[in-house]
């Protein structure tokens, strides 16, 4: 089962509220979607997870590929099972770690380079330049395993056939995810190549579950235009926007704006990468319904809590003589049991636990901010 519907549209910006319903249950859009590469969320159990509202998670199946592999997923009734987690999922195809693993390795870039990720060099990827650790041709893509060093392929009928066996509810096409300092010449031969393997993931597709085409062109108008034409015509359950996505909001909103207008408005779109708390209010006013990222693991890590639009750096000495919560208006339970005096002990003692509390609060607090929008957009504010 899959369906997708608009329950509201806002007179103010395109901004709506959605219903998008699985097997596995609704997603109330839009939906911030916690990342889970190996089918875990960094430090939460799978029932930690639900209690800090998330609807939906992502995970990778070029790193589940990699271990354990699909084979031993799906003996063990699927990644729903595997990881006791009965709302839906979607899995990534791999294409990232076309980037993440090649170019972004080789010149220590991230996808969005913007800010503090702004580009530090100037170099230029030309048409034919080829990653030392990567070799992509018109049929997938070489990797090195960053496991043991063995060569291994995956290309669009292998990344198709992986997520079937895995069992997601929302799978996405294999495509390359191409770097933000890529020419012009370069971006327009990789759009041909995704673009075709978007064709072979439609036809290799033999379950019920939902396949997600990815939309790119990096910062090029023309290009973004035309992937979403061709993109749009193959009947694909929903969208997925990806690539670079330019150095600044305002560019990553002009992309949005190309891409959407030119697909199916009763289509569902998810934004690949990208949702810091900054972000989400502008992409939302821009259509986008679904958006993963890491901000609130990645930074509950390093013993960042997100608070009232704010950062607090917990490892810093002057939190431990604070007997506040964390956050007085929040009511998660790390909230309403813990100080931030013993959270920021836990932190700076190394304690898996500090981190445990801090990743919960942190996903709690995005998901209700994010609840908090599709409010505002049912009342006109957004």
């Amino acid at each position: 089962m899959f369906r997708f519907r608009v329950l509201k549209k806002s007179k103010r910006s395109n901004a709506r509220v959605g219903l998008l319903e699985t097997n596995h249950g609704a997603i109330e859009t839009p939906s911030f979607v916690p990342v889970a590469t190996h089918a875990a969320v960094k430090s939460l159990v799978s029932e930690l997870v639900e209690e800090t509202g998330t609807q939906v998670v992502i995970a990778n199946a070029f790193h589940l590929h990699l271990k354990p592999g699909e084979k031993t997923i799906r003996s063990s009734g699927g990644l729903h099972a595997f990881m006791n987690w009965s709302r839906p999922i979607m899995t990534d195809s791999g294409g990232y770690q076309v980037f993440s693993l090649g170019f972004g390795r080789d010149l220590r870039l991230k996808k969005v380079a913007r800010g503090k990720n702004a580009l530090a060099r100037n170099d230029i990827i030309e048409l034919g330049v080829q990653p030392k650790s990567v070799t992509i041709t018109q049929k997938g893509v070489y990797f090195r395993s960053p496991i043991n060093g063995d060569m291994l392929f995956l290309g669009p009928r292998e990344s198709i056939m992986i997520q079937e066996r895995l069992g997601a509810d929302i799978m996405f096409a294999f495509d390359e995810c191409t770097p933000p300092n890529a020419s012009y010449e370069y971006v327009a031969v990789s759009v041909e190549r995704t673009h075709r393997w978007a064709k072979t993931s439609l036809e290799t597709k033999k379950s019920s579950q939902a396949l997600f085409g990815i939309m790119h062109g990096s910062t090029f108008r023309d290009l973004r235009e035309k992937s979403a034409d061709f993109i749009n015509s193959l009947g694909f359950d929903g969208f997925g926007i990806g690539g670079d996505l330019g150095a600044s909001m305002r560019s990553t909103q002009q992309i949005l704006k190309w891409s959407f207008d030119r697909v199916d408005v009763l289509k569902p779109r998810h934004l690949l990468g990208i949702g810091h708390l900054t972000d989400i209010i502008p992409i939302v006013k821009y259509g986008v319904d679904l958006f993963d990222c890491t901000a609130p693991t990645h930074y509950a890590r390093r013993g960042i809590a997100f608070v009232s639009n704010k950062a607090l750096d917990l490892r810093k000495r002057r939190f431990l003589k604070d007997q506040h919560s964390l956050n007085r208006y929040c009511n998660c339970f790390v909230c309403k049991s813990y100080t931030r005096s013993y959270i920021s002990h836990l932190i700076r003692a190394n304690e898996i636990t500090g981190l445990q509390l801090l990743t919960f609060h942190n996903l709690y607090y995005f998901n209700e901010y994010v609840k908090r929008i599709r409010e505002d957009i049912r009342k006109g504010r957004v």
